[in-house]
């Protein structure tokens, strides 16, 4: 079972820049997607990005297109989230997750994550 321990969050000001990592341990790592939620104070959790198991195909919500970038590094067991141009609206606590089915090429909101990390705080004033 892969364990998953997100990083890198912090208070930050709006137009600031943060990168969140996500470690795995695991051998199935590299075989798997990983996807990136957040849920802020009194909302549903939400998707945020994922990308492939090879790195080769990312998708983002509407909401973060354009700003947001998530990256992998299989050789580090490390999944990253690169966010710019952060605005008070992107507070939250993000996750991340991992892609149930192995060896997914196209990953979209709706598939099936499981193995949550703890999750890390991101608070944006304005």
């Amino acid at each position: 079972q892969v364990r998953l321990e997100e990083s890198g969050g912090g208070l930050v000001q709006a137009g600031d820049s943060l990168r969140l990592s996500c470690a795995a341990s695991g051998s199935t790592f590299s075989n798997h997607g990983m996807g990136w939620f957040r849920r802020a104070p009194g909302k549903e959790r939400e998707f945020v990005a994922a990308i492939n198991w090879r790195g080769s195909s990312t998708v983002y919500a509407d909401s973060v297109k354009g700003r947001f970038t998530v990256s992998r590094d299989n050789a580090k067991n490390t999944v990253y989230l690169q966010m710019n141009s952060l605005k008070p609206e992107d507070t939250a606590v993000y996750y991340c997750a991992l892609d149930l089915r192995p060896y997914t090429a196209t990953m979209t909101p709706k598939d099936d994550f499981a193995s949550w990390g703890q999750g890390t705080q991101v608070t944006v004033s304005s």
